[in-house]
């Protein structure tokens, strides 16, 4: 699920789109249809599951047939912005949190009709949702935990983590679970864009206004969030000049026993599997109010579509029937959206993690991606950057949000 992190570079390619297409390549004839899927999903060897749930929606509805064309997720907006512009884009296909905006708000995308919230997860059904219509339907997720070591918690006689710590928590946790002459660390949290949205909305802020036309970070709320995250640096974790920035850098620390606390993604749990020290994971604290990174991948329906009805049908199908479920599961093909407790039993049971139930708990609520249009790489650098300055302790923090905020408005035009 790495690859939601680098969706921004999908939202500009779309902002720039003339939506000219009148057509889709979905078929009936004589009560059968046929109709077409895109997706970047199961590219990168779950094609085979993927056929598993086409072939099991198919025998079940013998009047549709479906067609499915994948591409790998590094070309797949690239393709879809030109089978876009050319109207010839299937009747359904894959859309991201990073990339749904855009396509809402240009029309692409066929509201929903009868959809049965109840299947499904609120928060993640949510975010594919305007002005009370469904545009979408979640197919999967993965989000950020709070992973910890248990080993170092027991050592430094600290309790461990709970769903209801907050901010002073983790910190005050992280001073004791910190021994520099010995190479251990309390704490890591990447001082980025990303992470800055998310904490920003835990301390009850927002990055941009109520109507996303201008930056709203520069206040007691953006400062208490810059703080969070820079005031850690070579304090309870590690500073960029130690390595902190380096690829795979946190996961090592982890691994070889130097890091007590670790903010990072639930596709973690497969590449740490049984290590020499017991480890658990806990939901992201907070500071006035939980606000989980979350990142999920959704069906839609084309507006152009001939066959809207079947289109539907088979998303809500990929989304939440129980083969979908089993078949996921059984392959660790990332998460289903689906809200059965009871279907999920055997990931929560799955072992290592103990806590699996923490990856659902933080579902309850979101730190919602605002939209950033075309420019949103720049500004996603324009603030990383700015948050390494004052990590750094080259910038204060009030001149850092300052010339941010007027930065990002700039942009945001």
């Amino acid at each position: 699920m790495k690859k939601q992190l680098v969706a921004a570079v999908a939202v500009a390619a779309f902002a720039a789109i003339g939506m000219t297409g009148c057509s889709s390549s979905g078929s009936s004839d004589g009560g059968k249809a046929t109709i077409t899927y895109s997706n970047f999903i199961s590219n990168g060897g779950n094609e085979k599951n993927l056929t598993t749930i086409v072939d099991a929606f198919e025998k079940a509805n013998p009047n549709i047939t479906v067609k499915v064309n994948t591409t790998d997720y590094a070309n797949y907006f690239t393709k879809l912005q030109t089978d876009l512009a050319a109207g010839t884009q299937a009747d359904v296909f894959d859309v991201d949190t990073g990339s749904y905006s855009n396509l809402q708000a240009d029309g692409v995308l066929a509201p929903l009709s009868g959809v049965d919230a109840s299947k499904y997860r609120t928060s993640l059904l949510d975010t594919y949702k305007k002005d009370g219509k469904q545009y979408g339907l979640p197919t999967s997720f993965s989000n950020v935990v709070l992973f910890y070591n248990k080993a170092l918690f027991d050592k430094a006689g600290v309790a461990y983590p709970t769903d209801s710590w907050t901010w002073a928590d983790e910190k005050a946790a992280a001073k004791k679970l910190t021994d520099k002459a010995a190479g251990v660390w309390g704490d890591f949290q990447p001082i980025t864009y990303n992470e800055f949205s998310k904490v920003i909305q835990q301390t009850g802020g927002s990055f941009l206004s109520d109507n996303g036309k201008k930056s709203a970070f520069n206040d007691e709320a953006g400062k208490r969030a810059m703080a969070w995250l820079t005031d850690k640096s070579g304090v309870t974790m590690p500073t960029a000049a130690a390595g902190a920035n380096t690829p795979d850098f946190d996961s090592g620390l982890f691994k070889a026993g130097k890091l007590a606390m670790w903010h990072t993604g639930i596709w973690m749990f497969s590449s740490l599997g049984t290590l020499p020290f017991g480890w658990d994971v806990a939901v992201e604290p907070g500071d006035t109010q939980k606000a989980s990174a979350t990142f999920s991948n959704a069906v839609v329906v084309s507006n152009d579509s001939k066959n809207k009805e079947a289109a539907q049908k088979f998303a809500d199908y990929l989304a939440s029937s129980k083969t979908t479920v089993d078949v996921r599961l059984k392959a660790g093909w990332e998460l289903p959206t689906v809200a059965d407790d009871a279907a999920l039993k055997p990931y929560l049971t799955a072992g290592v993690p103990a806590n699996r139930q923490a990856v659902f708990d933080s579902l309850k609520k979101v730190a919602v991606a605002p939209n950033l249009g075309p420019n949103s790489q720049k500004i996603q650098d324009t603030v990383t950057n700015a948050l390494g300055e004052v990590a750094a302790g080259r910038q204060s923090a009030d001149d850092a949000l300052k010339a941010t905020a007027s930065t990002v408005d700039g942009l945001l035009k």
